[in-house]
């Protein structure tokens, strides 16, 4: 396993730094997810969706999940304020990632970073006024140009952005393959592509290397299987005294991508 040092991704590295109000036009939908310990990066995909990585709602060292009690979206966060907070309601990740984190395996191989999304129903709706959600995109082929917008360690009060990498290459298991500079902080963020004039998020940084390259998974299918189990789980009956019933919730104690390759 190679370490990404922060410093060092910073000097090699150069970042759009959102420093003003202005600067966020645009990128609203774009916020830090505080959890106990730490943060992440997450981005609305709806009116009280949030996308994110799996392991950021994971206690990644014991595989336990976590309540989502306690995580706070803030949207357009920046330094010490935000266009709007959201308090989570309840969380859910891929089956296959909840059976690798149930079985002990680790969040750092191939099969993890293949299903290292988390989808986070808030507790109300985000209005229009606040923040449009971005749209998912669906396909993307090696040399793509894409972004990715984050709150990184040392710069975690101010959203930034890497502007000018490549989607690299397709791994097994649909693991893309970026270019892109991340960092602690990093995990979770979305990596934006420009398709017809607009963005849409092709994937969410799950995890990078020392050399300056990360990866993510392609989402299309994992949003799909997400957003359907959120939908069930909303419409089911209200459990009476004496049934048993399973909660579905999570977050970590420390943030920032799993710095391996896949």
């Amino acid at each position: 396993m190679s370490a990404l040092s922060p410093a060092a991704a910073q000097q090699r590295t150069v970042f759009d730094v959102m420093d003003n109000r202005g600067a966020l036009l645009g990128w609203e939908a774009v916020g830090r997810l505080d959890l106990p310990g730490g943060f992440c990066t997450g981005a609305l995909i709806g009116r009280d969706l949030v996308l994110t990585a799996a392991h950021c709602v994971y206690d990644t060292e014991t595989g336990q999940p976590r309540p989502a009690q306690g995580m706070m979206f803030r949207a357009g966060y920046h330094r010490g304020s935000e266009i709007v907070a959201r308090r989570v309601a309840r969380w859910v990740a891929p089956e296959a990632y909840e059976a690798i984190m149930r079985g002990g395996g680790s969040p750092t191989t191939g099969a993890a970073v293949a299903t290292d999304v988390a989808l986070l129903k808030l507790e109300s709706a985000v209005s229009s006024a606040e923040a449009d959600p971005f749209r998912v995109h669906e396909d993307s082929a090696d040399g793509t140009r894409v972004s990715v917008v984050s709150y990184g360690r040392g710069r975690e009060e101010v959203l930034s952005r890497e502007p000018d990498c490549q989607m690299t290459r397709r791994y097994r298991g649909d693991i893309l393959g970026f270019d892109c500079d991340v960092t602690f902080g990093s995990s979770g963020a979305p990596v934006f592509v420009r398709e017809d004039g607009r963005l849409r998020i092709l994937s969410v940084i799950s995890s990078g290397t020392a050399s300056g390259e990360s990866y993510g998974p392609s989402l299309p299918r994992l949003v799909s299987e997400l957003s359907g189990r959120l939908m069930r789980a909303e419409s089911r009956p209200k459990v009476t005294a004496g049934a048993k019933r399973v909660i579905v919730g999570g977050g970590r104690e420390a943030s920032g991508a799993r710095f391996v390759r896949p």
